[in-house]
């Protein structure tokens, strides 16, 4: 994929040159121009017919993913598209190959090449009803090619190694090694009353683990007291 960022670092868009042909997916929405380009839209599933729609409608429930996603085609030598996710933050670019594959919370995704896959994986009821990360669904992504996902803040990495577990904050995570284990926990007294935290996500054996600084529960939080109300 060929893409520049620009704009500032904390309100980024992606620029992706398109050769006449060559084609990427988007997250559905995150347009921000386009010229030289076909743009199609499909249901975010790979069956077809009605089980397909039902498929998308089932996945946008459970995991919070868009039904859609969007293919932009080149129409020319020189077509372009710039997209942008829906909140302030880093945009970053993970590679695939053989050895790095990976899973993202939701909202995370935000473009990938022809070289990319995915498929929306079940990772079970005590997951997607103790937790956030994804629901019952969560995108995994194969392939060969590059990623580019978007993070609330900035976007760092921590690594994950035998006998070392990585404890984050569910809100906080955006995407991490499909090799990883997982599992969701309070993260201490009832539901985190006695410490101020919830639900963390805690992951054991070797990988990556992309985390972002900030977290949109938190903001809306902060700013709960300072939004008008109506009354009767």
């Amino acid at each position: 994929m060929r893409f520049a960022l620009t704009g500032d670092s904390d309100c980024p868009i992606v620029r992706i040159a398109l050769a006449q042909g060559e084609s990427v997916r988007t997250e559905s929405g995150s347009m921000v121009y386009s010229r030289g380009v076909e743009i199609t839209g499909g249901l975010n599933t790979k069956k077809k017919g009605l089980g397909g729609v039902f498929s998308a409608i089932g996945r946008s429930i459970t995991s919070g993913e868009s039904m859609f996603i969007t293919t932009a085609t080149g129409t020319a030598a020189d077509g372009e598209i710039a997209v942008a996710p829906p909140i302030p933050g880093k945009i970053a670019e993970l590679k695939l190959d053989g050895a790095h594959q990976y899973r993202l919370n939701t909202g995370a995704f935000l473009a990938c090449d022809e070289g990319v896959d995915y498929t929306m994986v079940n990772q079970g009821i005590t997951k997607a009803l103790f937790g956030n990360t994804g629901g019952l669904f969560v995108m995994e992504v194969h392939g060969e090619g590059s990623l580019l996902v978007s993070a609330f803040g900035d976007l760092l990495a921590l690594d994950v190694t035998p006998g070392e577990p990585l404890v984050v904050d569910n809100e906080h995570v955006v995407a991490w090694d499909a090799d990883l284990e997982y599992h969701i926990e309070v993260a201490s007294g009832m539901f985190g009353f006695t410490t101020g935290e919830g639900l963390v996500n805690t992951f054991t054996g070797s990988g990556r683990v992309y985390i972002q600084t900030r977290n949109l529960a938190n903001l809306a939080q902060a700013m709960h007291p300072y939004l008008p109300t109506t009354s009767n």
